[in-house]
């Protein structure tokens, strides 16, 4: 059953690259054909939020019945320590009356419910969390309803950050400390893919082959429509040869960065410094498939580039980035093992389970050494757990 790893686009590794001409599909080729190609970046975000055939609109995507699976539902253990590590900020910053906790992505709410569940061991912290869960889709906010049905602390459901921003103008202000956790999020914000040409660089998109089928394009920049610098490409990229794909972050932070006086912690699969390469790939029903092959149907995201969040938060004076960490280090620093150790004596006929699925989050060459994790407080405060000298 796959989590969602680095594998890309191109058409040799995959055994079957027809295209079904799913809703989505034909939608999708009517607009190319009245107005021509669209950057990879467009597509990928029609395939998921299209308001009538995306993928988020009515899927059940995460879990054994879904299409991929992540990490809370590997293992309890996973949420349990994100929730310590959220009470160990908390206590950190004084431990005051009150704490607004925000996670974005919530998929099925099993994450924070393994997060509440461990934060009930720290006195007064149950009483003083006001949970903000940023959910979009209709059909995952009544599956999280369900799960957190018996959560003590206060939820509300906001559409995006903006909502939230718009419903409490003083969130992330300083006024009530906040915490904002997000599990693979950052993987589903598509990057602009450019192709390296014998005349320079190229916007790489969706257009029809000759069958009238979706197929990768290629088409000259648009400086005036997209602010692609094609210097920095060359400066990130010197060795690039005509045929290299390499993408550019256009990570939408300003939102989450506008939480100033939050304490964020964000994790997903990636790379930690520039690279060439297509990292577009598409699972559906636990299996890869090319990604133009069911728009809509499948799940679409990419590899994270940590090298441009770090450059990202760079430009905003009062925030400092810790890390990136691998999942690894993250996890073996809050004490997966002995989490682990003491409920396999607890629970000996789970234990099998409970070893399998800390071995898979750990693993240096599956999720625990492709997974990053970076921290973003205001500069000055404390460092959070796990990140000292990271």
């Amino acid at each position: 059953m796959p989590a969602r790893s680095d594998r890309g686009a191109d058409e040799a590794r995959y055994d079957d690259c027809r295209r079904r001409p799913t809703p989505l599909a034909r939608s999708l080729a009517e607009d190319i054909r009245r107005g021509g190609p669209i950057p990879v970046r467009d597509f990928v975000t029609r395939c998921l939020h299209d308001p009538d055939h995306g993928y988020y609109r009515a899927r059940a995507a995460i879990g054994r019945r879904g299409d991929f699976i992540t990490a809370p539902e590997i293992s309890q253990i996973f949420g349990e320590l994100i929730g310590l590590w959220a009470a160990s900020v908390w206590l950190a910053q004084g431990a005051t009356s009150g704490l607004d906790l925000v996670e974005l992505g919530p998929g099925r709410g099993t994450m924070m419910a393994d997060m509440l569940r461990a934060m009930r061991v720290v006195p007064g912290l149950g009483t003083a969390a006001r949970i903000h869960l940023i959910e979009p889709s209709p059909h995952l906010t009544g599956l999280q309803r369900k799960t957190l049905a018996a959560a003590d602390a206060p939820i509300t459901w906001h559409p995006s950050l903006d909502a939230l921003l718009a419903a409490e103008p003083s969130a992330g202000r300083g006024l009530r400390p906040m915490i904002v956790v997000a599990n693979e999020v950052l993987d589903t914000m598509c990057p602009e893919q450019l192709v390296r040409t014998p005349d320079g660089w190229a916007m790489r998109g969706v257009g029809l082959d000759t069958t009238g089928s979706l197929a990768f394009t290629t088409s000259p920049l648009d400086p005036a429509g997209r602010a692609i610098d094609a210097f920095e490409l060359d400066q990130l990229h010197p060795d690039a040869v005509p045929g290299d794909i390499v993408e550019r972050a256009r990570l939408d932070l300003d939102a989450l960065l506008a939480l100033e006086s939050a304490t964020h912690l964000l994790i997903d699969y990636g790379h930690t410094a520039p690279a060439v390469g297509d990292t577009l790939q598409a699972v559906r029903e636990h299996g890869f498939e090319h990604p133009l092959t069911s728009p809509g149907e499948a799940d679409l995201s990419t590899s994270v580039d940590f090298s441009a969040l770090v450059r990202r938060v760079a430009r905003e004076p009062r925030l400092m980035l810790h890390g990136p960490i691998t999942q690894a280090e993250l996890l073996g620093r809050l004490g997966i093992v002995e989490r682990a150790s003491r409920l396999m004596a607890a629970n000996p006929a789970e234990a099998a389970g409970l070893e399998a699925g800390v071995a898979r989050l750990l693993a240096p060459l599956g999720m625990g050494g492709r997974f990053h994790a970076v921290a973003i407080t205001l500069r000055g405060a404390p460092t959070p757990p796990a990140f000292n000298g990271a």
